[in-house]
């Protein structure tokens, strides 16, 4: 750790850039996360309506803000149908949000841009997250960008001042278009910025032409889909805000210790390998802590206050609510990484020789390659070459009767999916546990077309249910995955083979 490797743009550049993209494609697609968002871009690909985010014909999606679905249905549009294509803007996000870090290095850490961007490239967590098709990376990069704005704007004169706080305001803008409310979070560390430092020729963070920039970007799609759907307003608010915050209906760890759990095991191993930078920086807290309590020393350390902010503010935030998963602090590994560079400087260490740094990159190379060929029921590229070896027809549909649908199969094999109930669905509510039921699935149009998959266990119930409306089955291989894939045809008509 104490060799003079200095690394240059040029290198830092190129590690980034493999971190992102190499084996792009090289893992399918995984359900349950990454086959709904992919499903969802499809089905606005296909269908031409890019404004209202749909599971299928019959059932909105309305869990997140449709940026994601965006950006995947423009990746699958540019460069086809494949896994390579869906993770393409997660790549992107991936360096847009080591360049944010870059950017932000030349002002608050001077000299060790190349650096941060290396310990932020090279963390675990962010690097795993860089091919994961959900709205993570997606918000990280906007947030950066926003942040990397706002820092900008306090550096430079009151004219370009400006400019930078609107493009701050976008940023915030477009983050909420990929998650909502969340995107708002580092607000809370500009606010209290605003109040504990000076600041100088900057504009304040809170003008109103920024507020009509992030208004004008981020409420149209909002406005519209509230318009053209009665009772979405309340589900948002409700549902989707009140709820995750406030309660456990969702199932992830909301326990009072839950935070603990999540967050912390996500912190430690995700820094990894500079969490020991990380860890010493939080032992000196206390006496920055003591510092910061006079304006003059505020002043003097406004980089490590800033920073501190930061990570502090919305991490409160989250481990307060009840819906905690692992890639909710993604948007905070942007300053963690520029506190590693920050500590890094103050203990007057470098950079691990280029031959340790590579060995790190090949490890994680060799995790991401792993990863692909591990075995897994989610994996929903084996699922279509599963179908598709058993069935000698187009399919035009696969319906998963009473079974986590595998969404991802959508992309793989081309063709629409539906998780089925075989009793008949009553309403049609916000986010409802099934897509449709056997009734309408069976009166389809593109019925002949349609594959059915049902669990082993549940099939004489499918079955039953089946020929009791006047059907029959007809059943294609072998099971897979303890699931029966079979079709359904009219009682009259001759079976398909």
């Amino acid at each position: 750790m104490h060799s003079s490797f200095k690394p240059s743009l040029v290198q830092t550049v190129l590690v980034i850039l493999v971190l992102a993209f190499a084996f792009l494609g090289t893992r399918a697609i995984w359900d349950p996360d990454e086959g709904r968002y992919t499903n969802v871009a499809l089905n606005m690909l296909e269908s031409g309506d890019w404004v209202h985010p749909m599971r299928n014909e019959h059932v909105g999606h309305w869990t997140k803000p449709p940026l994601a679905y965006w950006a995947i249905a423009a990746s699958v549009a540019t460069f086809g149908y494949n896994a390579w294509a869906a993770r393409i803007p997660y790549g992107l996000a991936f360096v847009f949000s080591a360049w944010m870090v870059w950017f932000i290095a030349r002002r608050l850490v001077p000299g060790d841009e190349n650096r941060a961007a290396l310990i932020y490239a090279t963390m675990l967590l962010p690097f795993g997250a860089a091919q994961m098709v959900t709205t993570d990376f997606l918000l990280a990069a906007a947030l950066s960008g926003a942040m990397a704005a706002w820092i900008e704007s306090r550096h430079v004169d009151a004219h370009r001042s400006r400019r930078w706080i609107l493009l701050m305001w976008l940023g915030f803008a477009l983050g909420f278009l990929a998650k909502g409310p969340p995107a708002l979070l580092p607000l809370l560390a500009v606010a209290a910025c605003s109040l504990c430092l000076p600041r100088g020729r900057a504009s304040s963070a809170f003008h109103w032409s920024g507020l009509l920039v992030f208004v004008a970007v981020a409420s149209p799609w909002f406005a519209v889909v509230i318009h053209d759907t009665p009772g979405l307003l309340d589900y948002f608010l409700g549902r989707e805000l009140v709820q995750r915050i406030t309660s456990d209906d969702f199932g992830r760890h909301g326990e009072w210790y839950g935070w603990l759990q999540i967050y912390g095991p996500t912190l430690v191993i995700g820094s990894l390998p500079w969490t020991g930078l990380l860890w010493r920086w939080l032992r000196s807290l206390r006496a920055s802590l003591k510092n910061w309590r006079h304006v003059e020393t505020r002043a003097g350390d406004a980089t490590g206050l800033i920073l501190f902010l930061w990570v502090l503010l919305p991490l409160l935030v989250f481990c307060l609510s009840r819906s905690r998963l692992p890639l909710y602090v993604l948007p905070l590994f942007t300053p963690l990484a520029l506190l590693a560079a920050r500590q890094m400087r103050i203990e007057a260490r470098e950079l691990p020789r280029p031959a340790l740094l590579g060995v790190w990159v090949m490890v994680l190379l060799g995790l991401r390659l792993a990863s692909a060929h591990w075995p897994t029921h989610k994996n929903a590229n084996d699922w279509a070459e599963a179908i598709r070896s058993r069935v000698p027809h187009k399919v035009a549909e696969v319906a998963f009767v009473e079974d986590m649908a595998r969404y991802g199969v959508h992309l793989h094999l081309g063709a629409a999916v539906d998780k089925l109930s075989i009793e008949p669905l009553i309403g049609n509510e916000f986010d409802p546990e099934y897509d449709t039921d056997l009734d309408t699935e069976l009166v389809a149009d593109d019925a002949a077309e349609t594959i059915y998959v049902s669990k082993v266990k549940y099939w004489p119930k499918a079955r039953a249910a089946i020929e009791a409306r006047g059907h029959r089955v007809v059943i294609h291989g072998e099971p897979y995955q303890e699931r029966v894939i079979f079709g359904v045809v009219p009682e009259t008509a001759p079976a398909r083979q």
